[in-house]
């Protein structure tokens, strides 16, 4: 068995849909180009501002190099936060495209509440806000406002992309892979700022995650809502240190 160091130390605008949706596959007719946009560094919902307790890491010496930073973030995806809001996004496009407001908001309710830290919950609610506002403004559609008759608290990011990916009819396969690759991608981006590294250590890094991102994908939809859980515990130990670090460039 590996370890690094995100683990413990024990353990590792369109008001039409766009397509028809399906859990998994391949969809040669469905237009992806709202993921694009949605899951893109341009969209208003502050992601740069976030580093997911990756800068309290740095500090600690935990992320110090290249390969430091991708057992860091490939732990993550397989079994920290994003691996558990890629299956809260999984079931919030479910709920949504089942028309099941019990189980949307079952979801919600959760999504809002799975957070190890006072940073973690800020991260998840200010992204997913931010992601419905914008979205209900520039990609309106009517299933968006199902979310609202269901959960009226604040929104975690997962189901925020997943509510409105089910929305727009995209497949739930892509939506996953392009979720996961855009949350590396912003880790990354934060790494190269605080470590420092170049940028071509950064692609190099985001291109030996594709593996972990496709394995995440497919298996995030086969996880039920009681079984979801993480054990990226040094990563959650950061976001908590993180809250009271001296010097700070990011919110979390």
């Amino acid at each position: 068995m590996t370890t690094s160091a995100a683990t413990t130390t024990t353990i590792t605008t369109t008001t039409m849909p766009t397509g028809t949706a399906e859990a998994g596959g391949h969809q040669d007719a469905v237009d992806l180009l709202p993921l694009l946009v949605w899951l893109s560094p341009a969209y208003p919902v502050g992601a740069f501002a976030y580093s997911h307790g990756l800068e309290w890491a740095v500090e600690t010496g935990d992320i110090r190099d290249a390969a430091t930073l991708m057992d860091w973030v490939s732990d993550l995806i397989r079994h920290g936060g994003p691996f558990c809001d890629a299956v809260l996004l999984a079931l919030a496009w479910r709920a949504l495209r089942d028309g099941s407001d019990a189980d949307l908001r079952e979801v919600a309710e959760l999504a809002a509440a799975f957070a190890p830290s006072r940073e973690r919950q800020m991260e998840t609610l200010n992204q997913g806000d931010a992601f419905m506002t914008a979205t209900r403004a520039a990609w309106p559609a009517p299933r968006l406002d199902r979310l609202a008759h269901a959960w009226d608290g604040r929104v975690a990011y997962p189901v925020a992309v997943g509510v409105s990916a089910a929305a727009h009819g995209l497949p739930l396969a892509s939506t996953l892979s392009a979720f996961l690759t855009a949350v590396a991608a912003n880790l990354v981006s934060a790494a190269v700022r605080l470590v420092p590294l170049g940028q071509t250590d950064g692609n190099r890094v985001l291109a030996g995650l594709v593996a972990e991102v496709r394995a995440a994908a497919q298996a995030a939809p086969d996880v039920p809502l009681d079984a979801i859980a993480c054990a990226a515990l040094r990563s959650d130990i950061a976001s908590m240190r993180h809250e009271t670090q001296y010097t700070r460039l990011f919110r979390s």
